[in-house]
């Protein structure tokens, strides 16, 4: 037994050895191969690998210097104006006529136009020599006092330097991009929490622009990685060098652990794209029944005309609220019905539309006019006809007309019975706390803890790569044992460059203007 285990494990040394040296001489191939798979972006410079956007230099050339205002625009106490390029030293040398700070401390200089030796404001100054900068270039910061006549000025005074220019929107995140300061998935969530309205969505994109996601991503693309570089060494060395089948066992365990794991991201229920874009919450229900007064209590004022005439709502009216700090957008529709009216049927029809498109129905009733038993509305909830499968929430409205003859319909959903449902009257707003939480409640399922488990899906394009990715792990593995090792290492490869493609580090030109268009100017 001992010599079978001691020849077993010189066989393995040897394979090891064996493995060791083809992977030398297969990495070359394989990086030409990964390479060669997608074409070098359009204006790249000196890149850090093959089809690597990043090193592409701005927007509209690569030595110049960008300015813009990086604070909100309007009136404020301070408002920041930030440059970035090899011309920021001499553009903040040539504004304070001193010196710059140390870096990144703060010092306090009067800021005068180059021109005429005015003075626009006092205020506080920073450098950031590249590359310990956001944008990995050499930087400067204005903190000047809001006012619409300073900020102005100090634009006016930057703009008349030579090699300045005003920044495109999203051009200081792109050039961080570009070198090498985040990827992709961390620049859309910088962007998402620049617009984050709940705290669920601030939390999600913090965690994202940290680059949760994105070492999520790279670490799939390393696993596959060093996958492929494994099959290429077992194509070109399996029988010369010793290089034994379990190489190739060991890269579809691999890839089958991969699958699954990628499986697993892509159902998670849209959570992170909920989270990010807003649940879009209907309120659905027969006529006068009470829907637009509950848009005004929901969103606290009178959005919606509320009329004590059936048929009042005609259009769909949408606003956007925040729940226990997640997104809802809530759409008030029109009574459904028979209309017979041409107008009214518009509505009606408008309605239906908008509730197949529900991610939450608010189902509202009449309570006076339905029982609160399980059948009884389980019943009423179907004659609404709501997208099967579609969450749903039974509103009993105008239960201050019911007198002291209430029953408890939200016990139906506590016992399984059937959805949850709460007693409510919008004309008092009693029941409306109950609502509220039985509203985070279904928020908190349809989103999820943003903070907890893997990070989610926040982009439709991360699930069309991703799907992508997966398909093509699915081709390979259908090819089994006997199949084609060159066309199996083909689907390897189109798997790590969709992978490659979410964070940026394969051929994502293409996509960077569509990222980088929806930042405002100066991010």
């Amino acid at each position: 037994m001992a010599c079978g285990g001691g020849r077993g494990q010189a066989g393995a040394g040897r394979a090891a050895m064996a493995l060791s040296g083809a992977m030398r001489a297969a990495r070359g191939r394989c990086a030409r191969a990964l390479s060669s798979a997608v074409p070098p972006a359009a204006g790249t410079g000196a890149t850090r690998g093959t089809g690597d956007t990043r090193g592409t230099g701005a927007t509209r050339g690569t030595g110049d210097t960008i300015f813009a205002l990086s604070s909100a625009p309007g009136r404020s106490g301070v408002a920041v104006i930030r440059a970035s390029g090899p011309g920021s030293g001499a553009a903040l040398r040539s504004l304070t006529g001193t010196p710059e700070p140390p870096p990144r401390v703060m010092a306090l200089r009067r800021i005068r136009d180059p021109q005429t030796a005015e003075s626009l404001d006092r205020g506080l100054v920073v450098w950031f020599p590249g590359p310990h900068s956001f944008t990995g270039e050499d930087c400067a910061e204005l903190h000047v006092h809001g006012g619409p006549a300073v900020v102005s000025g100090v634009l006016r005074a930057l703009g008349r330097l030579p090699g300045l220019r005003p920044a495109e929107p999203g051009e200081f995140t792109r050039r961080a991009f570009a070198h090498g300061k985040l990827d992709l998935t961390a620049a859309e969530g910088l962007r998402d929490l620049i617009g984050a309205e709940t705290e669920a969505q601030r939390r999600q994109a913090l965690r994202q622009m940290e680059g949760d996601l994105g070492r999520l991503y790279q670490r799939w693309s390393h696993a596959l990685t060093q996958a492929l570089a494994h099959l290429e060494a077992y194509i070109d060395f399996s029988e010369d060098d010793n290089v034994e089948e379990e190489v190739l066992t060991q890269v579809r365990v691999t890839v089958r652990a991969l699958l699954q794991e990628l499986r697993g991201h892509l159902r998670d229920g849209r959570r992170g794209e909920l989270l990010r874009e807003g649940v879009r919450a209907v309120i659905a229900g027969p006529p006068n029944v009470g829907k637009s007064s509950l848009l005004n209590l929901l969103c606290r004022r009178p959005a919606a005309i509320v009329s004590p005439t059936a048929g009042t709502t005609r259009d769909v009216l949408e606003v956007a609220l925040d729940i226990g700090g997640y997104p809802l957008v809530l759409s008030d529709t029109a009574g459904l019905r028979q209309a017979t009216d041409p107008v009214e049927r518009e509505g009606v029809a408008r309605a239906r539309d908008r509730l197949c498109q529900a991610d939450l129905v608010l189902a509202v009733l009449d309570a006076t006019s339905v029982s609160p038993t399980p059948v009884a509305l389980e019943a009423a909830l179907a004659a609404l006809e709501p997208p099967l499968g579609t969450p749903c929430v039974l509103v009993l409205n105008k239960a201050d007309l019911l007198g002291g003859h209430r029953g408890s319909p939200s016990a139906t959903g506590a016992q399984g019975q059937g959805p949850p449902a709460t007693l409510l009257s919008c004309k008092t707003g009693e029941g409306l706390e109950a609502l509220l939480e039985l509203l985070t409640q279904q928020l908190a399922q349809l989103c999820g803890d943003p903070l907890l488990g893997s990070p989610s899906l926040t982009q439709s394009r991360h699930s069309r790569h991703l799907g992508a990715c997966a398909a093509a792990l699915e081709r390979f593995g259908d090819l089994g044992d006997s199949g084609d090792l060159a066309v199996a290492a083909e689907q390897l490869r189109v798997a790590r460059r969709e992978l490659g493609r979410i964070t940026g580090h394969v051929g994502a030109e293409d996509i960077l203007d569509i990222i980088f268009r929806d930042f405002c100017v100066g991010k």
